[in-house]
């Protein structure tokens, strides 16, 4: 579909603005305000009252082509001389984790290893609540609630939530008043009623989205924070539009085409700040969810050419027949930017892990590929990546590390050499993996625990269940499911190293401990041969039945490692496996492997098979993948099946994805970009400037990826027949 003239200008409009954008003061007024008017305020009710003092602040811009009030910035934000620590949950907790987890900074040597980073976000949360009631609504749910208890925190919650939805109602009236200045009547009228009342049209519901959207992303930032459901929650308000002619489905992809621009234009120069809307799914009882807002939403951000938001396709157990042909269409079509989901596969690991029914067909995205469940999770989805095969390395040495000769000295199981079996060397390199992993999922706790005084984020959680309920913040444990995440990068090129081990040292005698090391320590010069026999030894991914048994045997391990795990609040680690940009990174801090690669090659993508390694071809790999128990991985994992242009199309898609998702496999995606075109564009990236590909999870325009991620995109194996 042709875009409007209206739609050209808002992006071309967005795409300028979005690449220079305004001062944000919204985090300086927030400081100042702390330091300030509110100082002699409790912590969390001087948060609050900062929160909504900022939100009061932020400068109005409206354009005469609007029919979506409320702009926001980020990423150009006014210095802060003197930021006030009561907003600052992460220094403490980092001193505590040093101070107080034993080894942990022993481990901070190889970061990746026991996982860094506290990436906070990823979550969605119940929008569809502010259309449904309004800020009015759930204010009013709030003073009955203050009625019910006695209990001072529970009323300190509410009062909270009262105040930043009263400073929502305020902003929004402030842009209500300049619409009025500017005769924009029919805006002014809309933005009267929502966000404050229930939305009861289209266009209601897209600004209600759209308002409280942008005010949860001020509250609460971080990247992977998701719309999820968008098509499912708007288009009972479209279906009774079009039942009474007040909208048309023009009209209609004019809203969403304008919403997402608004998305994008928001965070514009960064492809990785994923925001993620899923399209199609299921309903709570058991039927398909897709609908013509599924459609369209695809068809839109084909059309538009821009990097955000994500559309991710749900397939329902029983997809109607044109939806799947729709989603190979956008496989072959879209530009890289399709990433497919199983419902019946996703679904049944999530029940498998404590889920119920109910709420697991509310599944989304939280960013990549992260599965959460919408409004009832909080927003530690995320949180690092573990280099996986750095693990496996460390277990052959004993703790030191190939790449740059540190020394873990609280690591503590022996090396290689120590073991007479390859039993007996599994089982203690599991051992510390579990207790690598369970440190980090300790530290998450620390983190939560300072969240809990210093982020509680009111807004988002009066839209998260069941917190109004219990009265509580999502931090103090007042979402339904509280869960720490963390993906483990490069299981298959662990995997292939924990096989050749098996082989070459303990069952063929190829080699000893000893030699194996020796070999490793020289990144294999001057052992070529012994590297050229771990090379023939068989890979995850060519259909060998011993090594694809203990490919599947080490990815249940960790993933019971990650389920089995229960944090403060009875929550579970939640297994989430995709790669990002990490691929490359996580290849150059590995020194030579077991399995015969030299130092530093790139890590293999989610569970997809290494490319070195599927030389069975396409079918032979997808076997070997599928063979996996994926009711294990209650967070998602993901594939990446690039393909040769000119057998990317789709019914060659089609079929690809539906025997995938039939055999048990979770989550689709790769590339269908030409190499020679990648190549040119890394040589002449002037000439393409909006050339997308599928990075580990998202999409991004190629040129602005790294070098190093550039030429693993391109040198990735491209299947073909």
């Amino acid at each position: 579909m042709a875009l409007s003239e209206r739609i050209q200008k808002i992006r071309d409009f967005s795409c300028n603005i979005g690449c220079n954008p305004p001062e944000n003061t919204y985090y300086f007024d927030l400081h100042h305000a702390a330091r300030t008017k509110y100082a002699h305020l409790d912590r969390l009710d001087k948060i609050a009252n900062c929160v909504a003092d900022a939100f009061e602040n932020q400068k109005i811009y409206i354009e005469d082509f609007d029919r979506l009030i409320g702009r926001v910035f980020f990423f150009n934000d006014k210095p802060i001389a003197n930021p006030d620590p009561d907003f600052d949950h992460i220094t403490l907790a980092k001193e505590r984790i040093l101070a107080e987890i034993e080894d942990y900074s022993d481990f901070m040597q190889l970061p990746q290893v026991v996982g860094d980073n506290h990436f906070h976000g990823h979550i969605c949360w119940n929008w569809n609540t502010m259309l449904r009631l309004g800020t009015s609504g759930l204010k009013a749910q709030c003073e009955l609630e203050i009625q019910r208890t006695q209990d001072e925190k529970r009323l300190q919650y509410y009062r909270n939530v009262i105040t930043v939805l009263c400073a929502l109602e305020r902003w929004n009236d402030k842009h209500v008043d300049e619409l009025k200045k500017r005769g924009m009547t029919e805006l002014a009228a809309i933005c009267e009623k929502v966000p404050k009342y229930p939305a009861e049209t289209f266009h209601e519901a897209v600004q209600a989205f759209y308002m409280q959207y942008i005010a949860i992303m001020r509250e609460n930032p971080g990247g992977g924070n998701s719309p999820g459901r968008l098509d499912y929650f708007l288009w009972p308000y479209l279906e009774r539009d079009l039942k009474e002619n007040r909208c048309t489905m023009e009209e209609a992809r004019e809203l969403i085409d304008e919403l997402f621009i608004r998305i994008n234009e928001r965070i514009w120069p960064h492809d990785g700040w994923v925001e993620t809307v899923v399209v199609g799914g299921t309903h709570a009882n058991g039927g398909s969810a897709v609908n013509p807002l599924s459609y369209m939403m695809v068809e839109s951000i084909m059309d538009l050419d821009i990097i955000h938001p994500a559309v991710y396709a749900r397939i329902p157990e029983h997809a109607p027949e044109e939806w799947i042909s729709f989603c190979a269409k956008y496989v072959t079509n879209g530009k890289n930017r399709a990433q497919l989901l199983s419902d019946k596969n996703i679904i049944t690991a999530l029940i498998k892990n404590g889920v119920s029914y109910q709420d697991a067909v509310d599944y989304y995205c939280g960013g990549c590929m992260e599965i959460g469940i919408q409004g009832k999770t909080n927003d530690y989805l995320f949180n690092a990546w573990h280099n996986m095969p750095k693990m496996v390395e460390l277990a052959i040495t004993g703790g030191k590390s190939l790449s740059d000769d540190v020394v873990i000295s609280s690591y503590r199981s022996k090396g290689l050499e120590h073991y007479e079996t390859f039993d007996s060397f599994y089982a203690d390199f599991i051992k510390e993996v579990k207790r690598i992993i369970y440190m980090f999922f300790r530290a998450q706790d620390f983190y939560s625990e300072e969240a809990e005084k210093k982020r509680p984020a009111y807004l988002i959680s009066s839209m998260l269940d069941d917190c109004i309920t219990k009265g509580k913040t999502m931090h103090a444990g007042g979402t339904r499911y509280y869960d720490y995440g963390s993906t483990p990068i490069g299981l298959p090129d662990a995997a292939d190293s924990l096989f050749a081990i098996k082989k070459a040292v303990f069952e063929e005698k190829i080699c000893t401990a000893e030699e194996l090391l020796c070999a490793l320590r020289a990144n294999f010069a001057g052992y070529e041969t012994l590297q050229k026999k771990l090379l023939k030894l068989p890979k995850y991914g060519q259909g060998n039945p011993e090594a694809d048994a203990m490919a599947h045997k080490y990815f249940r391990d960790v993933s019971d490692i990650y389920t089995t795990y229960e944090n403060r609040f009875g929550g579970r680690g939640k297994i989430v496996i995709f790669t990002f940009l990490w691929s490359a990174e996580a290849g150059a801090g590995l020194g030579a492997t077991a399995s015969g690669k030299n130092a530093g090659v790139p890590v293999a993508h989610g569970v997809t098979p290494h490319s070195s390694a599927m030389t069975k071809g396409l079918t032979t790999a997808i076997n070997s993948c599928t063979a996996i128990d994926f009711t294990g991985f209650n967070g998602g994992a993901s594939t990446m099946w690039d393909l040769d242009p000119r057998i990317a199309d789709e019914p060659t898609a089609k079929a690809l994805f539906t025997a995938f998702f039939q055999q048990g496999g979770q989550i689709f995606q790769g590339n269908t970009t030409d190499v020679e075109e990648l190549i040119q564009a890394q040589k002449n990236p002037e000439n393409y400037p909006n050339l997308m590909v599928r990075v580990g999870g998202f999409s991004a325009r190629f040129i602005y990826l790294s070098e190093p991620v550039q030429n693993e995109i391109i040198h990735r194996l491209r299947h073909t027949i």
